[in-house]
């Protein structure tokens, strides 16, 4: 899928910039809400074509917050797969509209447990269950598949044996703590080896800090996939956060803060062309990473 030879730009932070955009969230909800809420399904197709403007190589389809878990607890459970249809039908028209054939179409497949935590919220039947059903539904509009923000060995694991009979690329999305490790204490060299097991094409620290980044491209470099990483600019994200699938704000930046002032797009650029010195290439961001981040990437490498 990802030729080695070259150097992608992926998207960003796609539940912020709909905050930027209007979209009103209902509590953990999120960016869920721009798929379940009819009148904000517009936003979702608009973020998309902002990043493919700002120059992404590669967007990923805006279902991170479609969880069973989550959309229980607002009585939407029955919203499940018509979110995720939206999902992916949303950013297949942001990809028809933008007139770019190779746009890859990454299908999200998040986490089941509680977000950068590798604490469970489901018991290992309903986890596979729950990534068969995401991935049967976005498969025919999507080009790889990405699982994004995963915290386990376990879990990735899990999502890899869903995925198994669907036979598309899987971009490994980790998420990563201290030192290079992820929360449930497993090591890079741990989540190489099981990427040997299926049809991987690629690895990246996923929604992961700039400081953490730089333990793990390293080691990301001593295999031969390509790599790279979709940094956020959280303040900092409790490890093994307890909590995160239930708390009520509207913006997940007045829990974790914010260093969006200091990692400017300027600062961002600087960042990814320090790390393409390891190798990477496959550089993104996560939250308050926006379009205008993904811009000053723009014709960096051609």
């Amino acid at each position: 899928m990802f030729n080695k030879n070259k150097k992608y730009i992926l998207d960003g932070g796609g539940g912020q910039t709909l905050l930027d955009l209007g979209l009103k969230p209902l509590g953990a909800l999120w960016s869920a809400t721009a798929l379940i809420d009819e009148k904000y399904n517009h936003l979702v197709r608009k973020m998309h074509q902002q990043f493919i403007d700002a120059g992404s190589d590669l967007i990923v389809t805006n279902n991170f917050s479609v969880r069973k878990i989550r959309l229980k607890e607002f009585n939407k459970a029955h919203m499940f797969e018509e979110a995720l249809l939206k999902a992916a039908l949303l950013a297949k028209k942001a990809k028809e509209d933008s007139g770019k054939k190779d746009l890859i179409i990454a299908g999200s497949m998040p986490s089941k447990g509680i977000i950068y935590s590798a604490q469970k919220m489901l018991d290992d039947k309903e986890v596979y269950e729950e990534h068969f059903k995401t991935a049967e539904i976005l498969n025919s509009h999507v080009d790889i598949f990405y699982l994004d923000v995963l915290s386990s060995i376990s879990e990735v694991r899990i999502a890899f044996d869903a995925l198994r009979e669907f036979n598309k690329p899987i971009l490994i999305g980790a998420h990563f703590i201290r030192e290079g490790v992820l929360p449930s204490g497993e090591t890079v060299s741990d989540l190489i080896k099981i990427s040997k097991d299926i049809n991987c094409c690629g690895i990246i620290a996923a929604c992961t800090n700039n400081e953490v980044i730089k333990f793990v491209l390293p080691e990301l470099s001593k295999q031969n996939l390509p790599f790279g990483f979709k940094v956020n600019a959280w303040k900092e994200v409790p490890e093994n956060n307890p909590q995160d699938w239930v708390y009520k704000t509207t913006n997940p930046g007045d829990m974790y803060g914010s260093i969006a002032d200091q990692f400017t797009p300027e600062v961002f650029k600087d960042y990814v062309l320090k790390s393409s010195d390891t190798g990477a290439t496959l550089f993104g961001g996560c939250c308050e990473i926006k379009p205008k981040h993904i811009k000053a990437l723009k014709n960096l490498f051609y």
